[in-house]
C-alpha cells in the first residue's frame, strides 16, 4: 500500500512534468511564430551574444589558476574575472544595438559602448598590474595573462567594429596595439614581450572584426533579399490585377463603343422619325445585355477559366515569390468545362493562400489524379511553412471566406473540399470531384 503522502508527491511530480511540457510547447510555438527570417536573425545574433563569454572561460580561467595564494594577485585576478563577467552580460544589449546600427535600424549605442570601454580599460589595467606583480621572470603567468588581455578586448572590439567604418576601426586598433606595446615594454623592459603583446592585441581585433562585421553584413543581405522577395510577390499580384483590368477593358471598351455608336445612330433616326430607330435601340439593348454577361464572366473567372492556364499562372506567380512550385497530374484527362472551371478556381484560391504566407513557404505541390474505381478526380495542393493554426478550431472545417466560396462552387458538381494541417508542418487542400470520363 502506497502512503497517501507518496501519492500526493507523485501527483505533484506529474503536474510539474505536465507544466514543464506545456512550457516547452509554448516556447516552441513562440519560436515557430517568429517566421523564418526572424529565426535566422535570432540565430546569428545569439551566436554573437555567446562569443563574449569566451574570455571568461578560456582567457580568465588560466589566470585564476595561476594567481596563487597571495592576496594581491588573487584580488587582481578576481577583479578581472568579475569585470569580464559584467562585460559578457553587457555585450548582449550592446551587440544587439550595434547590429541594429549596422543595419541602419537604430542609433549608435554610445552609452553602452562607453561603459563597455571603461570595463575593458579597467580589466586591462588589472591584468597589466597582475603581470607587474608576477614579474617578467614568470613566463607562464605572463603568457596566460597576455592571452587574457587579448581575449578581454573581444566584446568591445566586436561592438566597435559594427558602429564605425572599417578605416576608423583599423586605425583605432593599430593605435591600441602600439600603446599596449609601449606600456608592456615599460613594465617588463622586454621588446620581445611587448611586440608579442602588440601582435596578440592586433590579432584579437582582427578576429573580432572578422566575426562581427561579416555577421552584420550577412544579416543585411538576408533582410534585403527578403524585402526583394516581398517586392516580387507584390509585383506578381499587381501583374495579375493588370491582366484582369486588361480583360475587363477588352470587354467593356469594345461593347461601350458599339453602344455609343448605335445610340447615336438611333438618336439620328428618331429625329427623322424613321422606324429603324427602334431596331437600333433593340440592338443597343442586346449589346448591353451581352456586355453585362461578359463582365460577369470576367469577374467570376469564367472568361479564361482554363485549368492549364491557371496552373501555369500559379507556377509563375509562386516562383516569382520565391516558392518552388511543382505540378503533377493527369495531363491527358478529358474534363467537362464545369469541372475545369471549378478546378481552376481551386488553383487560384490556393495560390492566393500560399502568397499570404510567402515569407515562410518554401515549396508547393499541386497533384491531380483520377481514381478509376470511384470515378473521382482528386486534386491536392500542399505547401510547407505554416506557422499559424487554422482560423477555426473544428476539425474538418474550412477556414476563410475564400475556401467557403470554393465549397459552394463545388457543391452543385457533387464535389467536396477539405483542408487542414498535415503532420510535417504544412497545409493541404484536397478537392474531390466526380468525373464521367477518365483520362484519355
Amino acid at each position: 500500500m502506497v502512503p497517501l503522502g507518496a501519492e500526493a508527491l507523485a501527483a505533484q511530480d506529474d503536474r510539474d512534468d505536465g507544466g514543464g511540457q506545456r512550457m516547452i510547447g509554448k516556447l516552441r510555438a513562440m519560436w515557430r511564430r517568429r517566421g523564418q527570417m526572424a529565426m535566422i536573425d535570432a540565430y546569428f545574433r545569439g551566436s554573437l551574444y555567446l562569443l563574449p563569454w569566451l574570455p571568461v572561460l578560456s582567457g580568465m580561467a588560466p589566470v585564476m589558476g595561476r594567481a596563487g595564494s597571495s592576496p594581491l594577485p588573487v584580488t587582481l585576478a578576481g577583479v578581472a574575472m568579475g569585470l569580464n563577467v559584467a562585460q559578457a552580460a553587457l555585450a548582449v544589449p550592446l551587440l544587439n544595438r550595434a547590429v541594429n546600427r549596422y543595419l541602419e535600424r537604430g542609433a549608435t549605442p554610445r552609452t553602452l559602448l562607453l561603459v563597455s570601454g571603461v570595463l575593458t580599460l579597467v580589466t586591462e589595467v588589472a591584468l597589466f598590474a597582475l603581470i607587474t606583480v608576477h614579474g617578467p621572470g614568470d613566463k607562464d603567468s605572463v603568457g596566460s595573462t597576455g592571452l587574457a588581455i587579448g581575449a578581454t578586448l573581444t566584446p568591445f572590439f566586436m561592438a566597435h567594429s559594427l558602429v564605425v567604418s572599417k578605416r576608423k576601426f583599423l586605425a583605432a586598433l593599430a593605435g591600441s596595439a602600439v600603446a599596449a606595446m609601449a606600456l608592456l615594454f615599460l613594465l617588463t623592459h622586454s621588446w620581445l614581450s611587448a611586440v608579442g603583446m602588440a601582435v596578440l592585441l592586433f590579432f584579437a581585433g582582427i578576429w573580432s572584426f572578422g566575426l562581427a562585421r561579416p555577421t552584420g553584413w550577412l544579416l543585411g543581405v538576408i533582410w534585403k533579399l527578403d524585402a526583394a522577395r516581398g517586392t516580387e510577390t507584390r509585383l506578381a499580384v499587381a501583374e495579375e490585377r493588370l491582366r484582369f483590368s486588361r480583360d475587363l477593358h477588352d470587354v467593356m471598351g469594345r461593347n461601350l463603343a458599339v453602344i455609343a455608336l448605335k445610340g447615336e445612330l438611333a438618336v439620328q433616326l428618331a429625329r427623322r422619325e424613321r422606324p429603324e430607330a427602334v431596331e437600333q435601340m433593340v440592338e443597343v439593348q442586346r449589346i448591353a445585355q451581352e456586355a453585362q454577361r461578359e463582365v460577369r464572366e470576367v469577374v467570376r473567372g469564367y472568361r479564361k477559366a482554363d485549368l492549364q492556364a491557371e496552373l501555369a499562372g500559379a507556377r509563375s506567380i509562386l516562383r516569382a515569390a520565391g516558392v518552388d512550385c511543382r505540378i503533377e497530374g493527369e495531363e491527358g484527362a478529358q474534363l467537362s468545362p464545369e469541372v475545369e472551371s471549378a478546378l481552376g478556381w481551386v488553383v487560384r484560391e490556393g495560390t492566393t493562400n500560399v502568397l499570404r504566407h510567402a515569407v515562410e513557404v518554401r515549396s508547393c505541390a499541386v497533384r491531380t489524379r483520377i481514381d478509376p474505381q470511384r470515378s473521382v478526380l482528386v486534386m491536392t495542393m500542399e505547401n510547407d511553412g505554416v506557422t499559424h493554426p487554422p482560423d477555426e478550431a473544428v476539425a474538418g472545417s474550412v477556414p476563410g471566406s475564400g475556401l467557403k466560396g470554393l465549397r459552394e462552387r463545388l457543391r452543385p458538381l457533387g464535389g467536396s473540399l477539405t483542408s487542414g494541417r498535415v503532420p510535417n508542418g504544412g497545409f493541404r487542400l484536397t478537392v474531390e470531384l466526380p468525373v464521367g470520363v477518365a483520362s484519355g
